[in-house]
């Protein structure tokens, strides 16, 4: 049930109408949680017995880890059974096929039958976030939460349950313990979240998906112009396709009352590839920073410890979004990139005289490569289009002006944006006229072809 379809503007109605009955309630939270199952249910209902056991699992092992002298067996048993849960229905595809290529390899008479299974919609996010609560409880950065349906809620909430935020208990669970007034700026804002991450995706995201899936489809066909443009553009598809999805969650979940964290902060601004991933699917990467590099030591064991742990954090980054090589070389890319930035931005030289313009560019540049290995079918097609940028000729591509002209345009806005002129942008009316005028293209040049989210598959 994807959020651009008529099926869920229904769904959401009459969600929405029972719990402004319910919500003051002992039912209210109850009827979320039904509701989030079955808008989980949709797609298949077996994802519903998934979720309910991994729910289950972890409730009761945080409960034993709280009266537990070995707190730390509890955690482990917990994080294990989610990494079991995520490598089996994710990984181990990926597994037998390498594994029975090195066999053909070595002439070894045996093959692994993989069961080809389908990958859960959002199993990566929830784990994660599941992950995270078990982590926190442990730590005693939070309480444990005692109501199985409240915490059944924080996993499974509906808005944020396919494609994230992937939420902290500290900032939602409290939420959830005391349910928040829906107030009519709630309603408005929420509103206009959803149209804004609605026009990002059908009118932007989508579009621009018509340029790159022809060119990557078969990259052989094509030359360097081209190539090159449809690597720029995959650099917004993506952008919008996923920021998409966020403001749209966050518009929903900001109607029914809850504020879910923000997740993009205009990315393709950033001075640093470190900016950029404070900036990029925030609730990810302060994830992998909060409970993967610094329990690793961080930046705190000298230099050599702190490029292992930023290599391994971000190959391990790459191996999350999807059992490719294609993604595990993206991780690795970006681990280099930081590699041979690092000690350049921490110059004088870097930080007063070099341009902003051109730090910005500089990190644009290094991110629209990766991006290359994080679209391409495979390695093979990575690396000839890589080969094909560079060596082959300068025809002519065929170039979308209404993609370039729009790109250019929200280009200018997110330099407003972070600037003095920010003031203009956040008056009421100004908005307001926006958000009309997104609208009025959307009733006008949406197509009724229903698009899949990129990040739907991780």
């Amino acid at each position: 049930m994807l959020f651009q379809t008529w099926v869920f503007l229904l769904f959401f109605l009459v969600v929405y109408l029972i719990y402004l009955l319910l919500k003051r309630t002992r039912v209210g939270v109850l009827w979320l949680l039904i509701s989030s199952y079955f808008f989980y249910g949709w797609a298949n209902p077996l994802y519903v017995i998934l979720i309910l056991y991994a729910t289950t699992f972890d409730f009761i092992i945080s409960a034993q880890m709280e009266k537990s002298p070995r707190r730390k067996l509890w955690l482990t048993v917990s994080i294990v059974n989610s990494l079991a849960i995520l490598s089996f229905f994710k990984y181990f595809g990926f597994v037998t096929d390498n594994l029975n290529t090195l066999f053909a390899y070595v002439n070894f008479p045996y093959r692994i039958m993989s069961p080809g299974l389908l990958l859960p919609f959002g199993l990566s996010f929830y784990l994660f976030q599941s992950i995270g609560y078990m982590i926190d409880c442990y730590r005693g950065d939070i309480e444990r939460e005692n109501s199985f349906v409240r915490y059944a809620v924080f996993i499974a909430f509906f808005p944020r349950l396919l494609m994230g935020p992937i939420e902290r208990a500290g900032n939602f669970l409290p939420q959830l313990r005391n349910l928040p007034s829906i107030t009519k700026r709630d309603v408005g804002d929420g509103l206009s979240l959803f149209v804004v991450g609605l026009f990002k995706k059908i009118a932007i995201a989508d579009y621009l998906a018509l340029y790159v899936d022809k060119i990557y489809s078969n990259p052989g066909d094509f030359q360097s112009p081209a190539l090159l443009l449809a690597t720029f553009l995959f650099c917004w598809q993506i952008y919008f396709d996923f920021s998409g999805y966020t403001d749209m969650a966050r518009g929903i979940a900001r109607m029914l009352g809850f504020r879910l964290m923000l997740n993009f902060k205009n990315p393709y601004l950033a001075t640093s590839l470190g900016d950029f991933w404070n900036r990029w699917h925030i609730s990810l990467s302060s994830w992998f920073k909060d409970y993967l590099y610094i329990p690793l030591g961080g930046n705190r064991k000298g230099k050599f410890n702190t490029y292992k742990n930023i290599f391994i954090t971000m190959v391990l980054s790459g191996l999350w979004h999807g059992a490719a090589w294609t993604f595990i070389i993206w991780g690795a890319v970006h681990a280099i990139g930081r590699f041979a930035t690092r000690e350049l931005e921490r110059t004088d030289f870097y930080k007063k005289q070099v341009p902003k313009i051109f730090k910005q560019a500089l990190v644009f540049t290094l991110v629209s490569f990766a991006w290359i290995f994080f679209r391409a079918s495979n390695i093979s097609d990575a690396w000839l289009i890589i080969s094909k940028i560079f060596t082959s000729g300068l025809a002519n591509p065929y170039c979308p002006l209404l993609a370039i002209l729009m790109i250019l345009a929200i280009w200018i806005y997110q330099f407003m944006y972070e600037s003095s002129f920010r003031k203009i942008l956040e008056i009421k009316y100004v908005n307001v006229i926006m958000t009309i005028m997104m609208i009025m293209y959307l009733l006008t040049f949406s197509s009724s072809r229903e698009s899949y989210f990129i990040y739907l598959i991780f």
